[in-house]
């Protein structure tokens, strides 16, 4: 979805302010009951002009608060068809010699566990199993889900809503292999973890609960 670029600034969040503005709240509310409604209204029905007007009233609060145009703002909202549902992000956990393994993204710099959006029809531990081997050149077998986190509850947030699923992992083979979209790839201890992160893609939570699940094997699934 286009709207994935769309970064919107929360001055003054913290990783513990879990709660995303209200404002942001809402428009995400309208956009999404208007996808909805649209997926559902007929040709030539004339709901789905309200609906289309929901849309554009979702974009223009967007737009108030942090500037971005509404024309691809609704470009954006139209393009993603079907019932409205949050997005499934996941991520992999893996450790060697007790080092976390971790990839540096080329867009921003930041570093973050491997792993992107699954891909319709993906399951889920195969999901994050692939992009391991696509971003870091590792084989993975995943053997745990560490945790499930409602994600975009931070700064910078994001409009879509997403979900993230992040796996334990035990590493089968390979050797670091940076791709197209990541530019370094290493193991870290928990002392030594960069102190830049990929914005949403991996925040200090999900790095504190993959050292914990690996060092307690009994630890259950965390979950938002």
């Amino acid at each position: 979805m286009a709207s994935e670029k769309y970064l919107l600034s929360t001055k003054g969040k913290r990783e513990n302010e879990m709660q995303p503005p209200r404002w942001l709240e809402w428009a995400r509310e309208i956009q999404a009951l208007a996808q909805t409604g649209m997926h559902y209204a007929t040709e030539g029905d004339y709901h789905g002009q309200r609906y289309q007007r929901l849309m554009e009233i979702a974009a223009e609060m967007v737009h108030e608060h942090s500037g971005i145009p509404t024309s691809p703002l609704v470009a954006a909202f139209r393009a993603e068809p079907g019932y409205a549902t949050p997005k499934v992000d996941v991520r992999a956990a893996v450790f060697q010699d007790g080092r976390l393994l971790m990839v540096r993204e080329r867009c921003d710099g930041g570093w973050t566990l491997p792993g992107g959006w699954a891909d319709v029809g993906d399951v889920p531990s195969e999901a994050a199993e692939r992009e391991t081997w696509e971003e870091a050149g590792f084989r993975v077998r995943a053997r745990k889900l560490i945790g499930v986190y409602d994600g975009n509850r931070v700064d910078p947030l994001q409009f879509n809503h997403c979900f993230k699923l992040v796996f334990l992992c035990d590493l089968i083979d390979g050797t670091p292999t940076p791709s197209r979209e990541t530019s370094e790839v290493a193991f870290f201890a928990m002392e030594d973890i960069p102190a830049h992160l990929s914005g949403q893609r991996t925040l200090p939570r999900h790095i504190l609960d993959a050292f914990e699940s690996r060092a307690q094997p009994e630890r259950p699934t965390v979950f938002d």
